[in-house]
Parts: C-alpha cells; structure tokens; sequence
C-alpha cells in the first residue's frame, strides 16, 4: 500500500511525474492524509491480508514529500496500521524521499518505528542539480548529501533501503554510476524517464532506432557486473538477470509479473500507479475510496485487470517477440498512444531489446567459461 501522505513537494524537479506533467489533479488535493484516512486506510489494508491470507505487506510513505507531514504523522501512521494488523503479519514499512529534511528528529522516529529510508538522487553535484532544484532555482544536492551522511551513520544505517535515480541522457553513465556509489547504498534504481509515444522521452520517438538509453544503461551494467567485488545492488539489472533464467522478477518496469500495490491518495482515494499521470488526465482515477471501498473492489476494474493477466495484456508485436517474458512490454505506462491506448510496446522498446540482448550475452559467456574451468555442464541454453 503506499499512501501518498503529503500532496506537496519542497523541490520543483523538471521532469516530476506528478507535476510537471498533463494530470494535474494534485492540485484538489489536501495537503496532508488526515487521521481518518489513515485509520481507513490501516482497515482496509488490515482486512485484504485477512482474507488473502497474506504472510507480510508493505507500507510505503510517499508523496509529494512525505516528511512535510512531520514526524508526529508518522508515530500515527505506524500505529495505525500496526493496531489493526494480525500478530501472524509481517508489515514492512519504508520511505520515499528526496532527503532534504532527511534530520536527526526523523532519522530517530524512523530508527524506533522500523522505517526504512529510501532517497532520490540522480548521482553527483552537477548530475543531480541538472533537474533537481528548489522552486528559487537552487541545486538540491548539498542537502540532500547531508541528509545522506546522517542515514548512513551506524546508528541509522539499517535503515537506508537505497538510492533511486532517473536516467538523463545529459549526465556521463560512470559518473552518475560513481556519484551514487559515494554513499554506499544496499541497493539502486535506475529508472528511464517517464514517457511515451505521445508525449516521447528525450531521444526517443516513432521511428527511432537508436538506443541511447540502452546505451547508458549497458555503460552502467559492464561497470557493475566486472567489478571485483558486489558494490552494491541494480534492481533493473538483477531483475533481467533473474528473468533470463527463468526466475522471478517483480518489477514495474520489466517481466510480465502482475502490479501488487495499491496507491491511497492523501485525500482517501484508491489509484492506479502515479506514473499514469504522465498519459493522460485523470488515468490514476478509480471512483474507489478507502471510506467505502475495499481494495478487492480495484482488482474488479478493467484497467487493474488489463495489468493483471500478463502477457494476454500486450499487443501481437509484443507476444510475437522472443523477449517478451523478460521485457513484458516494458512499463504500462510507457506504451500509451492516444490514439491506440496501451496495446503498444514501450516507447523504449529498442533500448529495452538491446539491453536485455547485452546481458544475456555477458551472462552466457561467463556460464560457457564456468562450464569448460569446471568440466561440468551448466545449461546455457536456459536463458530466455
């Protein structure tokens, strides 16, 4: 479940999907997920791990900023749900931030809530401040370094969950790759900017044939794959690999594996995914409430559906190709045409193939090597 708890932002990043994009429906939004949304929120979640039986779910804060909430909303939220929830649950919670605000106040309510922090970061000084700026035009990147030094203190390095990072064409791969290393994090993800065949990313568009963004990426993946020791984790890499193999790979933006999280928006109302909000207006909206829904009632409405059945979802060009169980399409929202809807491969669709065909080499070299050093067989020809 993640509960977008504050419908504002401290940073006004240029390429926001919230924002700066066609659906601005946070406008109408209360500024804060008040008490009673909370408490609504917590039954609903409560009551779909009873009746599906789930082992564990996760709690993500969200935004906007989520730590414009303050801390005291936080102590609430985690009641809450923790009151309401089975003892035979397991709930995990976490927070996306941009690390501003990220203090020592925080750091410590997270520490004795279990918390765990998750920071937005597009790599170094000039990397990151390219996009990601104040209103008044100032670079984010001192403060949220800053922040990123006390969450990696040894008292509250537990809690910090990773980096994520949008991919900009402008920034060089290795050092955007080096300037988030400097923090030394569990885990990355490298995301490609939102877009899509109305409304293409930089670079890509009908009748594009080059791949910039696989480019970058395989910049990155060389870098992180021949290193001598594991630096840390790339969920977009790891995933491909899992799925090349044949194992599972739950990820929005690769595999054919069916969306798991619901979105509460600060005012109580059920969503779709907000990365919806780049295609068109009002594409998040379900007409559910937490007040009067349950979570049951979204998975009843064709557009969850349509993300449910897998590979039944895309269109011939995607079923008819040989990566489609790896690629899956590439992300939902990356497919949309307004003119076709979604039954369209990603706007990244010749990135995605080359990428995935350069990991799947890397991987089958090293295998066919394994093989021969240790005179056994490995089956190479398991990758997808």
């Amino acid at each position: 479940m993640l509960l977008k708890v504050h419908s504002r932002c401290n940073l006004s990043c240029s390429y926001c999907y919230v924002y700066q994009h066609v659906d601005q429906s946070w406008r109408r939004q209360p500024l804060i997920m008040s008490p009673s949304v909370i408490d609504a929120a917590a039954d609903r979640l409560a009551e779909h791990a009873r009746r599906w039986r789930l082992s564990r779910v996760t709690v993500t804060f969200h935004g906007g900023e989520p730590l414009l909430a303050g801390v005291d909303f936080f102590e609430y939220a985690v009641a809450a749900v923790r009151r309401r929830m089975s003892p035979d649950i397991a709930v995990t919670f976490t927070v996306q931030t941009n690390g501003v605000l990220l203090d020592e106040a925080f750091l410590e309510t997270f520490s004795r809530l279990s918390v765990r922090v998750g920071v937005s970061l597009d790599g170094d000084r000039h990397a990151n401040d390219l996009h990601r700026r104040f209103p008044h035009g100032g670079g984010s990147y001192t403060d949220v370094s800053a922040g990123l030094d006390r969450l990696r203190q040894d008292r509250f390095r537990h809690l910090f969950g990773g980096l994520l990072c949008t991919i900009n064409l402008r920034n060089d791969p290795i050092e955007v790759y080096a300037g988030l290393l400097r923090f030394a994090p569990p885990r990355l993800d490298l995301l490609l900017p939102h877009g899509n065949w109305s409304s293409p990313p930089a670079g890509r568009g009908p009748g594009t044939t080059h791949t910039p963004y696989a480019d970058w990426l395989i910049a990155v993946f060389d870098r992180w794959y021949d290193a001598p020791q594991r630096e840390t984790d790339i969920r977009l890499f790891s995933v491909i690999m899992s799925l090349l193999l044949g194992g599972p790979g739950r990820s929005e933006s690769v595999g054919l594996a069916p969306v798991d999280f619901v979105v509460v928006e600060t005012d109580g109302s059920i969503e779709h995914g907000d990365a919806l909000k780049t295609t068109t207006a009002g594409a998040t909206a379900t007409g559910l409430h937490v007040e009067r829904s349950g979570f049951d009632d979204l998975l009843l409405l064709p557009g969850l559906r349509q993300r449910q059945i897998g590979l039944a979802a895309l269109g011939t060009t995607c079923r008819r190709c040989s990566l489609v169980n790896v690629c899956g399409g590439g992300h939902y929202a990356h497919r949309y045409d307004r003119s076709t809807g979604f039954g369209n491969p990603s706007v990244y669709c010749p990135d995605l193939a080359r990428l995935i065909g350069h990991v799947r080499g890397r991987m089958r070299t090293d295998l066919r090597r394994l093989a021969a050093a240790g005179d056994r067989q490995h089956d190479v020809g398991a990758l997808r």
